[in-house]
């Protein structure tokens, strides 16, 4: 495993600025997610660090080690690519040995670590199969066996899943991330779906414009959004206009009024609205409630307009008086309310409704 560390990076394709000055460490052992819209640099990001691409500035670092103008065979990582990357002419074995050959070890050690990494992967005994007569999910353990077999330094994954169906994306989720602590590796993950990054990473950073727009834990990005872009991206949520009035009674909470009357927030810590200053309130589905929420003054009575049974849940858009269309999700639900001009009202804690810029 090997500790990363991105200094300044700046890239331009055509005059026009992919990566704009990235500040990145990744942690020895970590399995950390770039996340982001399309086009926001984050497999450029990822291709830097592989060594496909040479940054116009900037520095990378493994560990002690500047390998900014290093050739790609020569930092030691293995590559997962959204394709696979197979050879349709080479057997499993064969493709997986690909990297041990290209490296000239000898022919004893190449089939012992084929055999060894074919194992882990639950790809035993079909080394003599060729690519064409396996699943995509097959496929997928394929190009993961060939990455790990060389025992990189880390592991590079660019989509990975992105070809499978939903089925074989959440089972390879979980195996993915158990042969990545297994073998101890630092491993870079470039995704757009979020729940891949919400399920599987020990930190992430979410992307746009070639900028780091935060960099957290799944539940501090998820719980603390800094800004409206990442609070939108990394999950549902609603949005509410306001305008800041006061730092409230109860510290670390602030009074917003908005078409919905007073309501008291927080901020995501790093920064305090200013008296009279305009904001955006940010409130996840799953955090509204038709319960009673004790010490909180956060009401917002309105009308169902559409009601989506889903199961395990149940989603409603509410139509607030005078503000904005809502949602509100219940888990478990033990009735099912139906649109209706009757008025009901649903609750939210202070710690549930973030404060952001706007």
């Amino acid at each position: 495993m090997v500790t990363i560390t991105i200094q300044e990076l700046t890239k331009r394709f055509s005059g026009s600025v992919v990566l704009s000055s990235v500040d990145l460490q990744i942690a020895a052992g970590e399995l950390f997610f770039l996340l982001g819209p399309s086009g926001c640099g984050k497999t450029t990001l990822l291709r830097h660090i592989a060594g496909f691409y040479k940054p116009d500035a900037g520095k990378i670092w493994f560990d002690e080690e500047e390998v900014t103008r290093l050739p790609a065979h020569k930092r030691g990582t293995g590559m997962m690519f959204q394709s696979y990357a197979l050879w349709p002419h080479l057997n499993v074995a064969q493709n997986v040995a690909f990297g041990l050959e290209e490296r000239g070890r000898p022919r004893r050690e190449i089939e012992h670590r084929v055999a060894e990494i074919l194992e882990q992967v639950k790809l035993d005994g079909l080394g003599s199969r060729k690519i064409q007569q396996l699943s995509g999910g097959q496929q997928q353990r394929v190009a993961l066996a060939r990455a790990l077999v060389i025992r990189p330094k880390c592991l590079l994954l660019d989509e990975p899943l992105s070809n499978l169906d939903a089925k074989l994306r959440l089972e390879m989720r979980a195996e993915i991330r158990h042969i990545v602590k297994q073998h101890g590796l630092t491993a870079i993950y470039v995704t757009h779906d979020r729940d891949e990054a919400l399920s599987m990473a020990d930190r992430m950073a979410i992307m746009d414009a070639g900028r780091l727009v935060q960099v957290g834990t799944p539940e501090d990005i998820y719980r603390h959004p800094a800004t409206r872009m990442v609070a939108e991206f990394i999950g549902e949520t609603n949005f509410i206009e306001g305008r800041a009035l006061r730092a409230s009674s109860r510290e670390g909470y602030f009074d917003v009024e908005t078409s919905s009357g007073t309501l008291r927030a927080r901020t995501d810590g790093t920064w305090q609205p200013a008296s009279g200053q305009p904001v955006v309130l940010s409130i996840r589905p799953e955090s509204l409630t038709f319960g009673n929420v004790l010490d909180s003054p956060n009401r917002f009575p309105g009308q169902i307009v559409d009601t989506t049974y889903l199961g395990a849940t149940v989603q409603y858009l509410l139509q607030l008086p005078g503000g904005p269309l809502i949602k509100v999700c219940e888990t478990n639900p033990q009735e099912i309310r139906l649109p209706s001009e009757d008025e009901v009202r649903v609750m939210a804690a202070m710690n549930d409704v973030v404060i952001l810029r706007k």
